[in-house]
């Protein structure tokens, strides 16, 4: 039952990171990109650390694990954030002069 919800979870995963790829290759525009990415991102890294801490057992690795999806979780939107403002910042400013 443990290795069937851990595959469950990576799969999971690996599907996120797929289709953020498929993202980033389609989409036209760096926001979109920047959007499909970091949504697949995030969900994709928090299920896959999901599964190393089901596969490792509650120990204290778990909550070394779990500290890395709190980072990532404020990490990942911040920094879309900060990409997205200064490529906005970077055509206005070619609009106007």
């Amino acid at each position: 039952m443990k290795l069937i919800l851990i595959s469950l979870f990576l799969l999971g995963g690996l599907f996120f990171f797929t289709v953020g790829t498929i993202g980033l290759i389609r989409f036209p525009d760096l926001f979109s990109r920047v959007h499909s990415a970091a949504k697949c991102d995030t969900l994709g890294a928090v299920l896959c650390l999901i599964a190393l801490i089901i596969y490792n057992g509650f120990a204290f690795s778990s909550v070394k694990l779990l500290l890395v999806i709190v980072f990532i979780w404020i990490t990942n939107p911040t920094a879309t954030h900060l990409i997205s403002n200064a490529y906005f910042s970077s055509m206005k400013d070619k609009e106007v002069s």
